[in-house]
């Protein structure tokens, strides 16, 4: 639906309007039909989850990753580790996220308060977001490592 959403303001920018084509998504009284609110609403919600998914990518930045047939897996992180340029470089963690299959490698700060509290709140103990329930250390990696090795 998001490439739809893509092509249509490609479209309404680049072209003059001249009329609807009756169908689907408009009758012929030019309204919209009820398949094109569905459409719509559906566009607003993938828009969200791409706001949230972002968001997300700001808080725990994919790994860098390498593989090798003779050494295994290398995860690493930098300041611009997964394309998400910060002043913090992180330490490789799983994130296990509701619903998928397999958790995947996100740089996770280690200073300051959680992403979720104010930098104000007492209770926070200058861990970052080390403390979050849906990450896991990789076994065998020091816990403030900024690369991982994961062997074969």
């Amino acid at each position: 639906m998001l490439t739809l959403q893509s092509w249509l303001s490609f479209y309404e920018k680049n072209y003059e309007f001249i009329g609807r084509v009756t169908g689907r998504f408009y009758g012929e009284d030019g309204l919209p039909t009820p398949e094109l609110t569905q459409a719509e609403a559906m566009i607003t919600k993938g828009v969200e989850a791409n706001k949230q998914e972002l968001k997300e990518k700001q808080k725990f930045p994919p790994c860098n990753a390498e593989w090798s047939s003779t050494r295994g897996s290398r995860f690493w992180c930098s300041q611009r580790s997964g394309g998400v340029s910060r002043d913090w470089i992180g330490v490789p963690r799983k994130l296990f996220k509701p619903g998928a299959k397999e958790p995947h490698c996100v740089c996770v700060r280690t200073t300051g308060p959680p992403s979720d509290q104010t930098p104000d709140d007492p209770a926070h103990r200058n861990r970052g977001d080390l403390d979050h329930p849906n990450l896991e250390e990789y076994t065998g990696c020091p816990p403030l490592a900024i690369t991982c090795c994961v062997p074969l």
